[in-house]
């Protein structure tokens, strides 16, 4: 794709000027800026940056959540040569120093105080960072930093630094070439720092432009972009995507009216990590609990028909009469009203990405007639290198090669790559680099898997997460947490089991759930540690364990891997607890340190285990939390032998 991002939205303004490019809903209604509008917002924003000392090569970080100026931003950044770097704004101040500090930013595009404040606070150590601007300006009136001023003054002094450099933003816009670099995606860091991935505006377009080639995509298409920005899946989905294709990308007015937004909006195109689904599915378990008794009935009678029939039919495959016409009452009656509610009545494509999806999970959304499918890819390949096609979707698999792409596997079984999506490099990180992409243009993912024989991938875990048993069964610990997961009342598990004689896990009950199926039963509690110690509780949380059990000891691979032992944590898994990444992947490692008393006590044979824990509460303030846990012992089943 020989072009850049800025002449893309040049050229949607020139070809579809009144189309709509964003809209953003505000005081509850939604506003649309169209593709004219956007690139004069984008000429104005761009030649202010410029006045304020922005040059080629330098980075602008962008934090908030997806707001219409701030992809203007990001657009501006760029038309000027320079580079944006999007960063989590969920992330405490102090996770902000070290992306700032390697990439020297000197400017800073943030959504409201909330952000100001952290970048502020950061002053001291980040002394090159000098001008901030932001967006919403609520509660920032009195604020007289230097530096510090809005995206409206800056819109302003760029319109009179135009009407006095004429020809100056075209011009600049032209000096770009695709292999150029476009942004900078800060990794996870699971393991040490952050790494900066460093993408050419070819990498990322190819790659938008090969998922938009494979699943038919048009300027017709509607998505909602309510991930962080910083998540190369959302960038790609709702700017990369976005431009190739030129369809129109929605911004929530807040994280809390997403499901109303979703539902206003009907997107045609979906993508969310395992997390959004499985919160989604955990809010209809809840309302049916809520439920009269017939609606009950409709609904257990419904998905009874749907799990048998819907993936069948979603795929293509012949279904007898009788059981299409029972799906289509259940479709009339519960399906079609169930994706009504969830905001999917609409979607033609959705897709799942970021971590493996359980396959109980995957099929519940397929069986009730949503399109949902997954995707392979990472920050380094540019997200797309596996898609799976309409109609050869299966839930253990993660689909085939899309354009461009090849893929060979280790002797090691890991999985290496070659796309034109490949990273240019970490930033300042020459070893790492080295590490990752060899001589000849491979990517080592770091991901286990193999292709079978259809040619689709599968993917087993991260290659340094599979490990053994002490009596040389398979542990897959992502595996069994997914199916863990795939329960309403269970939000996070956490398995160990590598080189020792038995799997226990951590469980994390999910609040919400669990309190209204604790008040269902006039069960008391005073918050989540109290909850999560309930031996009722337990008891609910054992049931799910078991059935799990007895699903693994169907799969001759992994019925050795069957959980023995858990506990539920007194508190939840919290990335501000350094528990989780920022895409709220589980850090297992971690963890495992964190909570090595708990850790000795299930594979001691203990019943019981104080712990005290240190924990950092949203109000920035620090704290702790203790109890005595309770440690349950699981049934287990006998490994079910295959027929020869």
């Amino acid at each position: 794709m020989q072009t850049t991002f800025p002449r893309l939205m040049l050229e949607h303004a020139a070809q579809r000027p009144r189309a709509p490019a964003l809209r953003e809903k505000e005081y509850g209604i939604w506003q649309t800026i169209s593709w004219v509008e956007l690139a004069q917002m984008v000429r104005s924003l761009a030649c202010g940056m410029a006045e304020a000392g922005l040059a080629r090569g330098q980075h602008v970080v962008v934090i908030g959540e997806n707001r219409p100026r701030l992809y203007a931003s990001m657009l501006a950044a760029q038309s000027l040569g320079a580079i944006p770097v999007p960063l989590y704004q969920d992330a405490v101040a102090t996770e902000f120093a070290y992306p700032i500090n390697n990439a020297d930013v000197r400017f800073a595009v943030v959504e409201d105080q909330e952000q100001v404040d952290k970048l502020l606070e950061l002053r001291e150590q980040c002394p090159q960072l000098a001008n901030v601007w932001y967006d919403d300006g609520r509660g920032l009136r009195n604020y007289s930093e230097p530096g510090l001023a809005s995206l409206d003054a800056l819109i302003a002094a760029g319109r009179a630094y135009e009407q006095s450099h004429a020809g100056f933003y075209d011009a600049e816009v032209a000096k770009a070439k695709p292999d150029d670099v476009a942004a900078m995606f800060f990794t996870s860091g699971t393991t040490g720092n952050p790494k900066g991935v460093v993408h050419t505006h070819f990498t990322l377009l190819d790659r938008a432009n090969a998922g938009k080639a494979f699943d038919k995509l048009t300027e017709t298409e509607e998505v909602l972009a309510y991930m962080p920005p910083a998540w190369i899946g959302q960038n790609i989905f709702s700017y990369a995507q976005w431009l190739a294709c030129g369809y129109i990308v929605n911004c929530p007015e807040s994280a809390s009216t997403v499901m109303i937004d979703l539902k206003e909006i009907g997107p045609t195109y979906y993508f969310a990590p395992p997390r959004i689904f499985e919160g989604l599915l955990t809010s209809v378990t809840i309302r049916m609990e809520d439920a009269g008794a017939l609606k009950k009935w409709m609904f257990r009678r419904g998905m009874d028909v749907a799990r048998r029939v819907g993936p069948a039919l979603m795929d293509g495959k012949p279904v007898s009469f009788i059981d299409r016409v029972k799906y289509r009452l259940g479709d009339g009656f519960v399906f079609g009203p169930l994706r009504n509610t969830l905001g999917f009545s609409r979607v033609r494509v959705a897709y799942t990405a970021g971590e493996a999806i359980g396959p109980d999970l995957f099929t519940f959304y397929r069986s009730i007639g949503i399109n949902l499918k997954q995707l392979y890819g990472s920050t380094e390949t540019a997200v797309f290198v596996c898609l799976q096609p309409d109609h050869e979707v299966k839930a253990d698999t993660v689909g085939v090669p899309i354009e461009g792409v090849q893929i060979k596997v280790a002797d090691s079984g890991e999985i290496l790559v070659k796309s034109p999506g490949l990273l240019k490099e970490y930033y300042k990180n020459p070893a790492a680099t080295a590490e990752v992409l060899t001589a000849d243009g491979w990517y080592h993912t770091g991901d286990a898997g193999f292709l079978d024989a259809g040619g689709h991938l599968k993917i087993i875990d991260r290659a340094k997460d599979v490990g053994r048993l002490a009596d040389g069964s398979m542990f897959a610990p992502k595996y069994i947490e997914n199916k863990l997961k795939f329960f309403p009342h269970i939000k996070e598990a956490v398995a160990f089991g590598d080189k020792r004689d038995k799997v226990c896990a951590f469980i994390n009950i999910d609040f919400e759930a669990v309190g209204n199926w604790a008040e269902k039963r006039n069960l008391p509690y005073a918050g989540y540690t109290d909850l999560a110690a309930k031996a009722e509780v337990y008891e609910l949380v054992r049931e799910c364990v078991e059935k799990v059990n007895a699903d693994l000891g169907q799969d001759e691979k992994l019925a050795g891997s069957q959980v023995s032992r858990f506990l539920v944590l007194h508190k939840e898994l919290d990335a501000d607890d350094g528990e989780l990444t920022r895409t709220r992947k589980v850090r297992r490692g971690y963890i495992g340190d964190k909570y090595q008393v708990l850790l000795d006590a299930l594979y001691g044979g203990k019943s019981e285990q104080f712990i005290e824990t240190a924990v950092k509460f949203e109000d920035g303030r620090s704290g702790k939390v203790s109890a005595t846990l309770k440690i349950v012992d699981v049934k287990t089943f006998p490994a079910m032998r295959r027929a020869a």
